[in-house]
């Protein structure tokens, strides 16, 4: 499994022939989209910075796009969605948390969750977490201290910080949170299943592509 980042909340993660993109940037937005090409868009929220499903797609592609609560399956890959609130944009509005199933790894992706926890529903259904992307820049989502709260409580083994106006206050912020001061971003993240096996809580901080 190959995850790129894309700035603001998107990422892109392929998996051999497969790709997923979330939360890709709408050209609608202020912050600055990427164009690539993916099989299947997940976007948490309905708002600019977060819902470039066009974006998404090249060519004649068309991508599978989820955009909401529920339960669904592609390409052998289990994608279960769960409500929850966010205030992103200052406006009250529903936020979704996947859970992907990929490559024999737990996938959380938080959105722009505004509280430090995934709700009951979802924590019914997370048996355990190896990649949690959690929204640490606090404009309308969890800042710095409930994002590592979040990710304590959810003992993900990897965490990835995101956010659409996350700046590096922010990232040193969650770096002291998690005891994990001077770690250096890199380009991406490449990672195996045997790879998570005995990490807990390692905060990876992934560049801008």
């Amino acid at each position: 499994m190959v995850i790129t980042y894309h700035g603001g909340q998107a990422f892109r993660v392929s998996f051999g022939d497969l790709t997923l993109a979330f939360n890709p940037v709408s050209k609608n937005s202020k912050l600055k989209s990427a164009n690539f090409g993916a099989d299947v868009v997940l976007i948490t929220t309905k708002h600019p910075d977060m819902n470039g499903k066009e974006e998404a797609q090249r060519g004649d592609k068309n991508a599978f796009v989820i955009d909401g609560p529920g339960e669904y399956e592609i390409r052998d890959v289990i994608i279960k969605g769960f409500q929850t609130e966010s205030t992103y944009g200052d406006v009250e509005g529903i936020n979704t948390v996947y859970l992907v199933n990929l490559e024999g790894m737990n996938i959380c992706f938080a959105g722009s969750l505004n509280k430090p926890s995934v709700g009951a529903e979802a924590s019914e259904e997370i048996d355990s977490v190896d990649i949690l992307f959690v929204p640490i820049d606090g404009e309308g989502e969890l800042g710095p201290s409930d994002a590592y709260k979040l990710a304590v409580g959810l003992e993900a083994s990897i965490v990835v910080p995101m956010g659409a106006h996350m700046k590096d206050t922010h990232i040193k912020q969650f770096l002291k949170e998690g005891g994990a001061e001077g770690t250096k971003a890199v380009d991406k993240l490449t990672i195996k299943r045997k790879d998570v096996d005995g990490k807990n809580g390692e905060i990876v901080v992934l560049s801008a592509q």
